[in-house]
């Protein structure tokens, strides 16, 4: 049986559950269930803390989970990434009041608070820079003000946090991180229950990037629309009854659908419909 590890709670656990589900995986009804059996998927699943879930798959409790890239690469667990899953993205950045630092080349012998410190001391080890690195769980943007660091690490979305309390980012992002499924890197290739969820975890993700395009078109537009409208390997092309005319049928991205559908148009290609895609594999 497969036992995967799923976050219980914070910005991953929701997502998540739904990936899955869309997945095709079996997953709880309620928030107080910490452990669920998709019997028709032969799947275990267990609901643990984010931070928690690199060590369990580490340690080879579990086979697979899936947690943030940050809090996989802050511990110390032999979890390895296996697959990006695209959301819950979120940018690691140095920030400090004006004037303390003109780079992170200035960082020796400052004091740097964040929550993720693994991340910071693996960064500053690579720089050759020694400085002391402070833990504190949750919020540090106050660090700075109440006298604890110089400097803060933390994740930066807009940076109205970090502004609010006085303090301005710092050089280039440590990191990018974003929800990745993990498994053990000690062990040998992924196993066929490891390889096929992927296969569907993927598979979802192409699923909400790109939709289905059908039309007609003249035929002597079809090679100029199907420029437009390459497909993964090829657009589908097929006669209508009037013999001027094909049907194409071809997977685009989500985000240009409106930009192609209105050079189609242009182009003389008529009856446009686009359509979800549920699950793919490709």
């Amino acid at each position: 049986m497969l036992r995967v590890a799923v976050p219980n709670k914070g910005s991953l656990s929701e997502p998540a559950v739904e990936m899955l589900r869309e997945a095709g995986y079996r997953q709880r009804a309620a928030r107080h269930e910490l452990v669920l059996v998709d019997a028709d998927n032969d799947t275990e699943f267990f609901f643990l803390r984010p931070r928690d879930i690199a060590t369990y798959v580490g340690a080879g409790q579990l086979d697979v989970g899936i947690t943030g890239r940050d809090l996989l690469l802050d511990g110390h667990s032999d979890a390895e990434e296996l697959l990006p899953l695209g959301f819950a993205r979120s940018t690691f950045h140095y920030a400090t009041v004006p004037g303390t630092a003109a780079s992170v080349d200035d960082f020796a012998g400052k004091r740097i608070a964040t929550s993720y410190p693994g991340i910071v001391r693996r960064d500053l080890d690579a720089r050759g820079i020694e400085a002391e690195v402070i833990r504190l769980d949750g919020a540090v943007e106050t660090a700075v003000r109440l006298g604890v660091a110089d400097i803060v690490a933390d994740v930066v979305e807009t940076g109205a946090t970090l502004r609010q309390a006085g303090l301005e980012v710092l050089g280039e992002a440590i990191l990018h991180s974003e929800a990745v499924l993990v498994r053990d890197a000690r062990g040998g290739p992924p196993s066929p229950q490891v390889e096929q969820l992927a296969r569907r975890l993927n598979g979802v993700i192409i699923a909400r990037q790109y939709v289905m395009i059908d039309y007609d078109v003249r035929v002597e537009a079809v090679d100029d629309a199907c420029a437009l409208t390459p497909g993964i390997e090829s657009p589908t092309v097929s006669p209508l009854h009037d013999k001027g005319w094909v049907a194409v049928r071809a997977m685009v991205e989500r985000k240009q659908t409106n930009r192609i559908m209105d050079e189609l148009w242009e182009l003389g290609a008529r009856g446009i419909l686009v359509t979800d895609i549920l699950a793919c594999r490709l």
